[in-house]
């Protein structure tokens, strides 16, 4: 009986281990360089740099809380508003509308995700913001003005149009994951569905149940585009650093004080100030990834137990 060469096999396995092991080394390298640049601000401030809401480079006092909340505010803006609509082109493009029809809307959802950030942000200043402050904003504080969301002064610029924009801008990736995991469902139950008497909503209905795990992974998705991105959000969210509950306020987030401030960044306490928050950023995401593979698996779960 010939022996097999495996030889060929054991360099192609090394070969892709390498490649494995690479992206891993990539990543500890990027936490080891924050980590320990970050560590005169750890050292001077400790986890008051997390609870402190006091941006101030000139008095070298350093908190992070503001950035924090404008990236938590812009990002639930943007689910809020992008989550639903992403659904609803998604079904419509795989359960309802025909081939002639699907195939313009479908591109051009996805020509919206080829945009520059930067378009965004000067459509954003030029005419979202306008628009907000002379007729959106209006609107809000006539009918809702008692909601402390709604009130105050009216700029045009603030963390409801960073979240609108970032809504715009998480649109076509959500709606076009959650299309290839709606037409990932076998045809089979579409149609076990529609012969057992089931109308067309009801089929959908089934549909989204068995493709509930690759939605929320969408979701989360769009959450990660949406905590990272910079240029258009800081274009206009009005970068001031503060805590309050009106969305038209000026705020700031993660990743647009790191745009705006780390070329001015002379002081070495200020530039590790600057490299914590990008820490800060990177575990945040690192969390939301956690939450996310925890939630895709519950949901696994069920549906296992269901079966």
């Amino acid at each position: 009986m010939k022996q097999t060469n495996t030889t060929g096999d054991t360099v192609f396995r090394t070969i892709l281990f390498v490649a494995a092991a690479l992206i891993l080394l990539i990543v500890a390298a990027m936490i080891a360089m924050m980590t320990e640049n970050s560590l005169p601000t750890i050292r001077e401030l400790g986890f008051g740099f997390v609870t402190s809401s006091e941006w101030n480079p000139s008095a070298r006092a350093f908190g992070a809380l503001p950035f924090i909340y404008g990236t938590i505010v812009t990002a639930v803006i943007a689910l809020l508003i992008s989550v639903p609509i992403s659904l609803g082109i998604a079904i419509f493009l795989t359960e309802q509308a025909s081939v002639r029809i699907a195939r313009p809307i479908a591109f051009l959802v996805e020509l919206l995700a080829a945009i520059p950030s930067v378009v965004y942000g000067l459509w954003g200043i030029f005419v979202l913001a306008p628009f907000i402050r002379e007729y959106l904003g209006s609107w809000l504080q006539t009918y809702l003005g008692f909601i402390p969301l709604f009130q105050g002064r009216l700029t045009g610029i603030g963390m409801l149009t960073g979240g609108i924009i970032l809504a715009i801008m998480v649109t076509p990736i959500i709606t076009a994951v959650v299309r290839d995991v709606l037409e990932a469902v076998p045809t089979t139950q579409r149609e076990a569905a529609l012969a057992l008497g089931a109308t067309k909503w009801e089929t959908t209905r089934v549909v989204l149940g068995n493709a509930a795990s690759g939605i929320a992974g969408a979701v989360v998705l769009g959450l990660g585009r949406a905590i990272g991105e910079t240029m258009a959000v800081t274009m206009v969210i009005g970068n001031v650093p503060q805590i309050t509950a009106n969305l038209f306020e000026p705020g700031y987030t993660i990743a647009s004080v790191l745009a705006a401030n780390f070329a001015e960044a002379r002081d070495p306490l200020y530039f590790s100030a600057l490299i914590e928050i990008g820490l800060i950023l990177f575990l945040v995401t690192f969390i939301v990834n956690g939450i996310a593979k925890l939630m895709v698996t519950g949901i696994a779960g069920r549906r296992q137990q269901v079966a």
